[in-house]
């Protein structure tokens, strides 16, 4: 029987996790109808556990980055070696190219740190973030050419890796997450936009450096300052006590009336709060894709978005948003009052740009482009 392999021993939580739960749950069903075994290298199978898969635990790999490296570079070697011929496809889905045979590679990009402006505090609050910046271009580029096909999830990653490792642009596939049509129903009893309330901001994310949480923070005194306690709310899904940043963010804004922070928010609870949110801001200085700012257009509401590629991509289809300055808290308090003041000429629409081929919309239009 042919072979898939996908190798994702570094994925343990958050969007990346989410992409080798879709992978592996897609590959479950399709991948035996189709002729093919799946093999799955994993930090721990529990964490994406699907029948008709084949799991090879590797936890230690995530230990350190040279436990990393030497897992890409040797391990997984050995682990191609012992599988045998037949190994049609392997698939990394964190960014690195390991050295091993199979008849074809791919690699998914799952991060966009390479893009990235680091600055000096973030060395302060967590030195993995800037380092990682640093290092990770050289990373990607390790045995990267012996890919057939790159994978991203929009046109700017194409665009930056090409111009970034000298790679045709016909090598990447772009294969956005899919986007929901209409939000989820109301919870019974749950607060709706109608009723008499603050002015409702919500900046939905975990507290890592890059997020960029202080600008919010600083717009939000700024605008409490002008406007007073009352008029507005904006709220932060951390509860200032995760780690060094946010214990930072919690000791220089805690006492700002208008900021609240509201904790780690549940998938069920995340949604009952997007519901009531009247404007999403969203000021992280990169990301891949940024799926809150997909998860809260379906409700149809503005978004105040950095203004960086991610965001003019995620928001593609958007009919009320507009585009701030990371770096500038006066101008993103001026935004904010203006929205609150419901000015029309504030928010626009966002149209839809075509992407060129290789394009996947779905994990099975992915998989057809791989292995052809």
């Amino acid at each position: 029987m042919k072979r898939i392999v996908i190798s994702a021993v570094n994925l343990r939580k958050g969007g990346t996790l989410t992409i080798l739960r879709q992978c592996l749950s897609f590959l479950s069903e399709w991948a035996p109808k189709a002729g093919y075994e799946v093999v799955a290298l994993v930090h721990r199978r529990e964490l994406a556990y699907y029948p008709s898969i084949q799991y090879i635990e590797l936890p230690w790999a995530a230990d350190s980055w040279l436990k990393r490296l030497w897992c890409e570079y040797h391990t997984m070697g050995k682990i191609s070696q012992e599988l045998g011929e037949g190994t049609e496809l392997w698939l990394s889905l964190h960014d690195t190219t390991p050295r091993v045979k199979a008849l074809r590679q791919a690699v998914y990009c799952q991060t966009s740190f390479p893009f990235m402006k680091w600055r000096l505090r973030d060395f302060s609050f967590d030195p993995k973030i800037p380092l990682f910046t640093m290092l990770t271009k050289f990373a990607y580029r390790i045995g990267i050419h012996r890919n057939r096909y790159l994978v991203v999830q929009q046109r700017w990653l194409r665009e930056g890796f090409s111009r970034m490792f000298g790679i045709n642009e016909a090598k990447f596939i772009v294969a956005p997450p899919p986007r929901k049509s209409s939000p989820p129903q109301q919870a019974e009893g749950q607060t709706t936009q109608g009723e008499a309330k603050p002015f409702t901001f919500l900046f939905a994310s975990t507290p890592d450096v890059h997020k960029n949480f202080e600008l919010l923070a600083s717009a939000s005194q700024i605008l409490e300052n002008k406007l007073g306690k009352g008029t507005f709310e904006t709220i932060f899904t951390l509860s200032g006590e995760e780690n060094k940043y946010a214990r930072w963010l919690r000791e220089n804004w805690g006492g700002v009336a208008s900021l609240r922070f509201a904790g780690f928010q549940a998938p069920t609870d995340l949604q009952a709060l997007y519901a009531r949110t009247d404007c999403l801001v969203f000021p992280s200085r990169v990301e891949t894709w940024g799926l809150p700012i997909s998860e809260f257009m379906p409700y149809d509401r503005p978004m105040l978005l950095a203004n960086q590629p991610y965001a003019h991509e995620t928001s593609a289809s958007a009919r009320q948003v507009a585009y701030f300055d990371i770096d500038n808290a006066e101008a993103l308090a001026s935004m904010m009052e203006r929205a609150i003041q419901r000015d029309p000429e504030l928010f626009h629409p966002n149209p839809i740009r075509p992407t060129a081929p290789p394009l996947a919309l779905d994990w099975q239009e992915l998989f057809t482009l791989l292995l052809s």
